[in-house]
């Protein structure tokens, strides 16, 4: 199955300092055919205005990636953790047993970034947060891992949960392959660009779901940046 759901369907809710658009059931928009795909629970796509953010909040017990697409975002944590994690690049949260934390837009302009929440593998783990710069260079043309909680991805940042979030960068025209397991689900983006999977088309910030498929391909109907999760 490869099910489209096109940006202008998504939950959205503009604040004024934050302007997000959900994939999934989250705060006010509730919809229960988008409650998650496998232990992917939360996708969403905000846009975080200059000099604003996020105040500190805890959380527990889920797995929260952040892949940031323009800008920059800064972290701070209960556990001294502090960071800038800029376009391109990616951090890690588990939230395990409870952290509290802050993300601020520090910058001079408007910060726009995936949140993606996982369910983990096992309540109660202890918390940790990470962060690592990934090139688009290094991802040109085939999936990089970057965050998995799958063994043998030593290079990935590391979550708790069956699952591995992959970005790539496709030349229009170019092709780029997954291989995954039919019972397991899929979930893509492209950040930016439009792309084919099999008969599906999709525009930068549709969601595409995926599941039964042995191997995902994905043809650059233009240049296109992609976010993939593949999770139990």
């Amino acid at each position: 199955m490869i099910e489209l759901r096109p940006f202008n369907s998504l939950g959205a809710a503009n604040h004024g300092w934050l302007d997000a658009h959900h994939h999934f059931s989250f705060a006010d928009y509730h919809d229960p055919a988008r409650t998650n795909w496998g232990r992917l629970r939360v996708w969403n796509d905000d846009t975080i205005a200059a000099k604003t953010g996020f105040p500190p909040h805890p959380h527990r017990d889920m797995e929260i990636v952040t892949y940031v697409r323009k800008g920059a975002i800064t972290h701070r944590d209960s556990l001294g953790n502090t960071g800038r994690t800029e376009a391109g690049d990616v951090q890690v949260m588990s939230a395990g047993t409870g952290i509290q934390h802050s993300e601020y837009n520090l910058e001079d302009e408007d910060t726009t970034l995936f949140q993606i929440w996982i369910m983990p593998d096992r309540r109660g783990e202890e918390p940790a947060w990470g962060a690592r710069p990934f090139p688009k260079g290094d991802r040109s043309g085939r999936f990089v891992t970057l965050a998995s909680g799958i063994a043998g991805d030593a290079d990935a940042l590391p979550i708790n949960a069956d699952a591995r979030v992959l970005g790539a960068t496709v030349k229009a025209c170019e092709t780029v392959t997954y291989p995954t397991e039919a019972g397991r689900h899929a979930y893509l983006v492209p950040a930016t660009g439009r792309i084919r999977i099999g008969e599906v088309e999709a525009n930068a910030r549709d969601g595409v779901a995926i599941t039964g498929l042995d191997t995902i391909t994905v043809t650059a109907l233009e240049d296109a940046e992609l976010v993939l999760v593949d999770a139990a």
